[in-house]
């Protein structure tokens, strides 16, 4: 998992639960302590990579994240809080380990079915993103779990329309890159390919290992392409149209969190859908119209 993000796999969150009756909780009296009705715990755990993925911003072999357990009526659901760094913006692993620390007695009066509640009380202790997060995944884990359903059929989506996981190629040599891609390829079915590029060497750099990477995309296999913040402007006009040639169904991340105010410029520009994934810090959402063409993208 890359550390900049926190996502929710919905085909497999909440699957393993067994099914429980509806009943409500039954809350025992305590003579001398407040009633817990919910219990937060965490623990560091270290994933290292099988390989080294390498991004504009430099190289990652692993990461140390947490592991968010909460606990309510014999049920158990997980979470998982990455620590990141972008631009001026970092939440470190003691950061997020101290602002869960602080929620263990704020929740513990608070049931998991009391999302709103919960949500209002990490909005009023500005706890940071990350936190957040994984608090969210671990709720609807245990939503999931306490339902005996997968959150795909908790929210009625239909598993076939699903976007499929995309495998990573990071920055690297054409013969390294194609490599990885070929392993990929044996290890499973692969049917959207992300390209990490942005090299500092340049952008002939990045169009070499593109050029040697399309013979082994395998047929109908979606491809698009995270810069991470790699490229000006100008770079990711010409790397637009560039890419745009080849089949490519969108742009991430082209412009540096510093250059966010150009994106109008470059939406109007480009033949491709940009989607700008900015930093989300507590208590700030970013819903720009010319940001994230969901839309675009998805359709």
């Amino acid at each position: 998992m890359q550390a900049n993000a926190c996502f929710l796999n919905v085909r497999t969150f909440g699957q393993y639960g067994k099914t429980l009756s509806h009943a409500k909780p039954t809350l025992k009296k305590h003579t001398q302590n407040p009633i817990v009705r919910m219990q937060l715990n965490f623990e560091p755990f270290t994933v290292h990579k099988r390989v080294p993925l390498t991004i504009s911003r430099g190289t990652n072999t692993g990461s140390t994240n947490l592991w968010v357990r909460i606990q309510a009526d014999g049920i158990e659901g997980w979470g998982e809080a990455s620590p990141f760094s972008i631009g001026a913006t970092a939440q470190t692993y003691g950061q997020i380990a101290k602002e869960l620390s602080a929620l263990i007695p704020v929740l513990a009066s608070l049931h998991p079915l009391q999302q709103q509640a919960i949500e209002s009380q990490l909005a009023e202790l500005n706890i940071c993103s990350a936190a957040r997060a994984a608090i969210d995944v671990a709720l609807h884990d245990w939503l999931g779990k306490r339902m005996g359903i997968p959150l795909w059929q908790l929210w009625g989506l239909d598993p076939q329309q699903i976007s499929p996981t995309a495998v990573t190629v990071g920055i690297s040599s054409p013969e390294a890159a194609l490599d990885r891609l070929k392993k990929w390829c044996a290890q499973q079915q692969v049917a959207s390919v992300k390209v990490k590029l942005g090299n500092p060497a340049g952008i002939e750099a990045d169009q070499a290992m593109f050029e040697a990477l399309m013979p082994q995309v395998p047929l109908g296999a979606k491809v698009s392409i995270d810069a991470n913040g790699g490229w000006n402007l100008q770079e990711t006009l010409t790397m637009a149209d560039w890419l745009a040639e080849r089949g490519v169904t969108y742009l991430e991340q082209p412009l540096a969190v510093a250059d966010d105010g150009l994106l109008a410029q470059l939406h109007a520009q480009s033949p491709l859908p940009i989607l700008s994934m900015k930093a989300a810090l507590p208590g700030q959402i970013f819903l720009d119209w010319h940001t994230v063409l969901m839309v675009s993208i998805l359709s």
